[in-house]
């Protein structure tokens, strides 16, 4: 198939679905997604992460439908270097705590296809195994290009995740970047993925966001490994208390895991459920959930300023003007920035 057929071809796929999503009735998906359907609740994430302006208004319709029946949930981010093994763990870990009898939904923040901009979607390949499990749902997700690799929606689709029934969300970091502090404000529980014997202690790792996590695991502990994973617990362990205590008391808890082995789910299980308990004794569970919405509400509104002052059409000849005048030397970037904040 030629290049320009081909383009053709995947636009006619594009206009089909903008279609289907916009004979959508937001009430009646609502309703499906809130009694269990899995095609409901990912046709509705689609329509959250749409950028056309009409599925907007349904996803804000839905959103607003479902957001009484969620928030029953224990959102856990994960974040760790590539090649810690977070899509094994959470694979092992998904399904350990499915046995439990929980529902399990994973938002698997891909980074973006640096041509088409889309998914690359690897996540969902490599846990196949939680993916057939009728009791967990994945989802991965194009970062965009957003702050940190983190996709822009993620949080309305955790409140849908919840509004269909799943109890336990998973929301996975690329692992580089800012990406880790944006899903710490939008989670319970961070949990930090850490390897042995790879060198620095840190391995690339600021230490800001060792200081965020609520408990760490040492990964492959298996083989020849195990008694490396073992000397890394110990080390960790001493590294974390010279850290300032948290707010809350709570001590970051270190352990070690295979998921190889399938070894070590049941501690980091307890790990998250010590955690809510310990939270919610203080009362610190949900004041901490009002304060990352707060948070959220503001920083919905920066992100919306700043879309609607460059799709100005009156903004977009002047920006083009000042630009040019930036580039001769004409203006500096602080002048340019004056005069276009000063025209509105």
């Amino acid at each position: 198939m030629s290049e320009g057929l081909q383009k053709k071809s995947e636009q006619k796929a594009i206009d089909l679905i903008k279609a289907k999503l916009s004979r959508i009735q937001p009430g009646a998906l609502a309703q499906r997604l809130m009694e269990g359907d899995r095609n409901a609740l990912s046709q509705a994430i689609t329509l959250v992460e749409s950028t056309h302006p009409a599925h907007g208004e349904a996803a804000a319709e839905i959103i607003r439908l479902c957001l009484p029946h969620a928030g029953n949930s224990i959102r856990i981010g994960i974040t760790g270097v590539p090649g810690v093994g977070k899509s094994s763990f959470i694979e092992e870990f998904g399904t350990y705590v499915v046995e439990q009898g929980r529902r399990v939904a994973v938002l698997a923040i891909d980074p973006s296809s640096p041509i088409s901009g889309g998914s690359i979607l690897g996540d969902k390949t490599r846990m196949d195994k939680l993916a057939s499990n009728e009791k967990a749902f994945i989802r991965p997700s194009p970062s965009s290009q957003t702050l940190g690799g983190v996709a822009r929606k993620t949080r309305e689709t955790i409140l849908l995740c919840e509004a269909g029934g799943y109890d336990t969300i998973f929301v996975e970091t690329v692992g580089v970047g800012q990406s880790e502090t944006t899903v710490h404000g939008m989670t319970d529980f961070f949990l930090l993925l850490m390897l042995a014997g790879a060198g620095d202690q840190l391995q690339g790792i600021k230490r800001g966001i060792m200081e965020m996590c609520d408990a760490m695991l040492i990964t492959k502990a298996d083989g020849d490994n195990a008694p490396k994973a073992q000397r890394a617990k110990s080390e960790y362990i001493s590294a974390l208390h010279l850290f300032p205590a948290k707010p809350s008391g709570w001590t970051p808890r270190v352990d070690v895991v295979s998921s190889l082995e399938k070894k070590g789910m049941d501690v980091a299980w307890k790990m998250v459920t010590d955690y809510e308990a310990w939270m919610k004794e203080r009362n610190l569970f949900e004041a901490n959930r009002q304060a990352q919405d707060l948070h959220w509400m503001h920083e919905t509104v920066k992100e919306e300023l700043i879309a609607r002052f460059y799709s100005l059409e009156e903004n977009i000849q002047r920006i083009a003007a000042i630009e040019q005048a930036i580039r001769e030397k004409r203006l500096s970037p602080f002048e340019g920035a004056t005069q276009l904040l000063g025209s509105n």
